[in-house]
């Protein structure tokens, strides 16, 4: 067997087929990367009767002075557990690419090693867990497992059944800001690139601008990208508050008349709580009345989806943190998983942290995602096959590995480019 660089034409037809496939193995992403800092290649194993046996997409970046290392993104696209197979195109891989200053080629492959439990967070680990030693055994090196997002990928992603959610089953927290969402004139509608900017500034990504910009306009190319957003319809938030109002006055003066002839302590609490909810609806005229004024049509939140093969995936989703009381990611969510129901079979809403408890840093968002009733996967983990070992130790040494992975530092250019 032997290595080549393939066409994009035999790469395409070899990812169609391939179980393993991903949007992050496609000639659109190669593209994206392409244009954000990364040279590519599609390689391809050939066995002897000319046949693509194995292939991947890698992406290379330099690091350091004269070396660069590789990264493939979701791993390599080959049956992980063709040990005979798997070793051929690692003994080939390293032949090819060492003469190419390539000091390790990176993998993270999208293999479920574990479901999670979702009322006692335990693990609940599939045969695939036992790939995690053979991939070692064939010169990879296991990173550390994450609980937070660490990674390149996350370890633990969120996926719900779009055949079988319900607004029902999510959690009461949930349906209850669904519904009070609903009411207050919120509706989506599909962006276009001149809105990727607006949107970018609601997200709190590690990606940039530019990233964004690349992934919309290559994938809007094949019609697989969408850009939804949530606006606010002031004149119908007016109505429907009114309407509500309007309704909840009629109880008040009712619970007035029955406290004048009623000495219970329930009735009275009764009275008190409807004061309380046309307080709160008057405040909500108030702002809507101010938001028809000034924020007509606002852009509230927004999601950017890619339709792939049966998934719909969020790769990034954000909102007005000045207008997180409208709930407008709750309806955002609930309003994809209509949209795509009757098309698709999953909707990936991203990743969650690990730490399930309520001291993590991330519970909000861990509670936020686990509302919908998710099916949370456990991935395998990012592994580096090493073809240097003398500069990898050196780059890991001087700290080149740690900088060109570590996310904040992204964070940190994004937050002075909008400055």
């Amino acid at each position: 067997m032997k290595i080549r660089e393939l066409n994009i034409q035999e790469f395409k037809e070899y990812v169609e087929m391939n179980p393993l496939k991903s949007y992050m193995q496609t000639e659109e992403y190669a593209r994206i990367m392409g244009e954000n800092g990364y040279n590519y290649d599609y390689i391809g194993l050939i066995n002897d009767n000319g046949k693509i046996v194995a292939a991947s997409l890698i992406l290379f970046k330099k690091i350091g002075f004269n070396q660069r290392y590789g990264y493939a993104p979701k791993g390599f696209l080959i049956n992980y557990y063709d040990e005979a197979l798997v070793r051929e195109f690692i003994e080939r891989l390293k032949e090819y690419y060492a003469k190419k200053n390539i000091v390790f080629i990176k993998i993270n492959p999208e293999i479920v090693v574990s479901e999670v439990n979702p009322k006692t967070f335990e693990l609940k680990e599939n045969p695939n867990v036992n790939l995690k030693q053979s991939l070692q055994r064939y010169d990879f090196i296991k990173l550390k497992d994450n609980l937070y997002f660490e990674s390149l990928v996350p370890r633990f992603n969120a996926y719900i059944d779009l055949k079988n959610s319900r607004l029902e089953n999510y959690s009461k927290a949930n349906r209850n800001k669904v519904r009070n969402a609903d009411r207050k004139g919120l509706y989506l509608f599909k962006g276009e690139g001149a809105d990727i900017e607006e949107f970018f500034k609601m997200t709190n990504s590690n990606k940039t601008l530019e990233y964004y910009n690349s992934f919309y306009r290559i994938f809007n190319q094949t019609g697989k990208v969408e850009l939804i957003l949530v606006k606010v319809d002031y004149e119908r938030y007016i109505k429907n508050c009114q309407e509500l109002y309007d309704r909840e006055l009629n109880i008040n003066s009712l619970l007035n008349e029955i406290i004048h002839r009623s000495h219970k302590m329930s009735d009275l609490n009764r009275k008190m709580a409807s004061d309380s909810r046309l307080t709160i609806i008057k405040n909500e005229i108030i702002e809507a009345t101010e938001g028809l004024r000034d924020n007509n049509n606002r852009v509230v939140a927004g999601a950017l989806v890619l339709k792939y093969d049966n998934r719909v995936h969020v790769i990034a989703s954000g909102f007005d943190r000045k207008f997180s009381h409208l709930n407008a990611n709750y309806f955002l969510h609930d309003k994809l998983i209509e949209r795509y129901k009757d098309d698709f079979e999953y909707l990936d809403i991203g990743a969650v942290s690990g730490d399930f408890k309520k001291t993590s840093p991330y519970h909000g968002l861990n509670r936020f995602k686990l509302g919908f009733n998710p099916h949370i996967y456990e991935n395998i983990g990012e592994f580096d096959l090493v073809l240097n070992r003398m500069n990898y130790d050196y780059l890991l040494s001087i700290g080149k590995l740690t900088n060109e992975f570590k996310k904040d530092k992204k964070k940190k250019k994004k937050t002075a480019d909008k400055k």
